[in-house]
């Protein structure tokens, strides 16, 4: 009787913790719900977020969570969800015609740093994350031979070269997740080549040097001839067009001065020829005038005497 009951224990316990699903980051996993079907409803949920809910075939309540975006029920009862992220692993609740099932989800990543392409007799270090389980596991690695061995390699070797495996236990069950590393040798140094001896200049080579290079001047001009850094025939050049340019203001300005005096010269020989046309004019209104001003009047003649004396 005992017997059984603890079977019966065992079974139920089971039952409890479900399956455990353990997939990569970026893969896409499919959690089983432990139904095949459904007749009423159906309800996945991440932890207390709801994923899911399908009740009487009415179109499905989904939750908020980043997970629900890519997640979707598949075969009637299955939660798949893509692209799967490290907060995507823990419990998850299938409860199907009030049926309660739990599910847990693993996300491991295994790596080698510096990378898993290793050079012979450098240092690299195995990186084994496993997220989803509470208590968190303990991890071992097993060599390419099977054996255990540290996840930190001082010097690598050929025999290091293989798959490597990452391993840890969860409710009686061990879990394998590979990691393959490669071991090259290092590349070959060849020796930097000496360099070559400088060779002595001489009489010889420069004439050498004036026949391979025509255009090249090998005697510059002595520094003599040279006034600020600049030849004689520039500062020459710059001394003929300054003296121009004083010769042409010189030259503008008595233009100038010549054209001025022009125009007082017509000025006053217009006001000279206007004055003495005014005084002819006065001239002869004054000679037309005075033979009118020069008349007498004449006196009244007297009376005949014989009127005189008739009164």
């Amino acid at each position: 009787m005992k017997t059984v009951v603890w079977f019966v224990f065992v079974l139920s316990a089971l039952s409890a913790a479900g399956k455990v699903f353990v997939v990569n980051p970026g893969e896409a996993a499919t959690l089983e719900c432990g139904v095949s079907t459904y007749s009423s409803s159906l309800e996945w949920r991440h932890g207390n977020d709801l994923i899911i809910n399908e009740r009487n075939r009415q179109p499905p309540r989904k939750g908020k969570s980043d997970t629900v975006g890519r997640s979707r029920v598949t075969g009637q009862t299955n939660l798949m969800i893509r692209g799967v992220k490290e907060g995507d692993a823990g419990k998850f609740i299938c409860m199907a015609d009030g049926s309660s099932h739990e599910h847990t989800l693993v996300v491991v990543s295994v790596s080698a740093s510096p990378s898993s392409d290793l050079q012979l007799g450098s240092q690299a270090t195995l990186h084994c994350r496993v997220i989803g389980l509470n208590p968190d596991p303990t991890v071992q690695w097993k060599g390419p031979g099977g054996s255990l061995k540290s996840g930190s390699l001082q010097s690598v070797a050929h025999s290091d070269a293989g798959t490597w495996m990452c391993t840890f236990s969860h409710a009686g069950e061990t879990y394998d997740e590979p990691l393959d590393i490669k071991v090259q040798d290092p590349a070959a140094t060849t020796p930097a080549p000496a360099p070559a001896p400088t060779p002595v200049p001489s009489q010889n080579s420069k004439d050498v040097g004036k026949k391979n290079c025509p255009t090249c001047v090998t005697d510059p001009p002595p520094k003599a001839y040279l006034l600020l850094g600049l030849s004689w025939w520039i500062w020459v050049t710059a001394g003929v067009g300054c003296l121009v340019a004083v010769v042409l203001v010189v030259v503008v300005i008595c233009l100038y001065k010549r054209i001025k005096q022009k125009k007082r010269k017509l000025h006053k020989m217009k006001n000279s020829r206007q004055l003495p046309m005014s005084n002819e004019y006065c001239k002869c209104s004054t000679a037309a005038e005075k033979p009118q001003q020069g008349r007498r009047r004449e006196k009244p003649s007297a009376p005949p005497l014989q009127t005189l004396l008739m009164e």
